[in-house]
């Protein structure tokens, strides 16, 4: 199977070319679930990775510290006990994707919400394990590449908690709505269809589409786990790239589109902005 998706192997997602002060870095945007066939680089995605000397991931989840500190964050962000409907209906999503509630039970909700997220997409052949940014660490690390982590595990589920309960609630009632009604699969489905295909004028339009801006609640959301997380992702990248490392940074392909998206920003801290037109086939 290896061997035959080596052999296929073709473009995905979406790739710029970033230079500045003599040299090239690359923003690739990722997707963080997958299909068996995507996870080799296509030729042009593999030849810019080829060309650069560090690997610059969210986090590089093969670094046993990283790990670790995840493990760590899980245990022990602030659990609360949900209204008894809400986990009743919680459990029914986990049994619908075949996992046993007690192994999500001693999680936060919002983190409970995530994986059951992630797993939907099971139904239609994604999933995480075949995500690109597992793979490419893979790749990083076996061409002796420096692969370093853009963010921390503790900002990043920082950025999963609610400020209050409240607003827990709130998040997971509307969260278990969009998986009982099948708009959270569609959703995932057509995502990653957009990026298999390195649809980059699909995806620009992934509010007009995405039916997930609705509420103030998904508004505010959306802003906090995109916008306000680009600047540092950019500010990293930049640091990187002014030591004369040749970077190749894989992020989330949300992070890289409209005027708060990573190529914007690059452009802003004067780097010189190409996109790359990636054919899936």
């Amino acid at each position: 199977m290896v061997r035959a998706a080596v052999h296929h192997a073709r473009n995905h997602g979406f790739l710029w070319r970033i230079s500045k002060g003599g040299h090239a870095s690359y923003l690739y945007g990722t997707m963080h679930v997958g299909k068996f066939d995507w996870t080799i680089p296509g030729p042009d995605v593999a030849k810019a990775l080829r060309a650069t000397d560090t690997l610059a991931l969210e986090l590089d989840f093969l670094d046993p510290d990283i790990r670790n500190r995840v493990s760590k964050g899980m245990v022990t962000q602030r659990v609360m006990a949900l209204p008894a409907p809400l986990e009743k209906r919680l459990r029914e999503q986990a049994e619908a994707v075949c996992i046993s509630y007690d192994a999500l039970a001693g999680l936060a909700p919002e983190l409970q919400i995530t994986t059951l997220t992630l797993m939907v997409g099971r139904w239609d052949g994604l999933d995480a394990a075949y995500a690109i940014d597992g793979v490419l660490a893979g790749i990083g690390h076996s061409a002796k590449k420096e692969v370093v982590s853009l963010e921390t595990p503790e900002s990043q589920l920082q950025l999963l908690q609610m400020k209050d309960a409240k607003e827990t609630v709130t998040f997971v009632r509307e969260s278990l709505d969009e998986m009982e009604t099948g708009r959270e699969r569609k959703l995932l489905e057509h995502l990653s269809r957009v990026w298999a295909d390195s649809d980059y004028s699909e995806m620009e339009h992934y509010s007009e589409w995405c039916d997930c801006m609705n509420t103030e609640n998904e508004r505010e959301l959306m802003k906090r786990i995109l916008d306000d997380r680009n600047p540092n992702l950019a500010d990293r990248i930049d640091a990187l790239h002014a030591r004369g490392k040749r970077v190749f940074a894989a992020v989330g392909s949300l992070h890289m589109f409209g005027s708060t998206g990573l190529p914007m920003l690059m452009s802003e801290r004067g780097y010189l902005v190409e996109r790359i037109g990636l054919k899936s086939q």
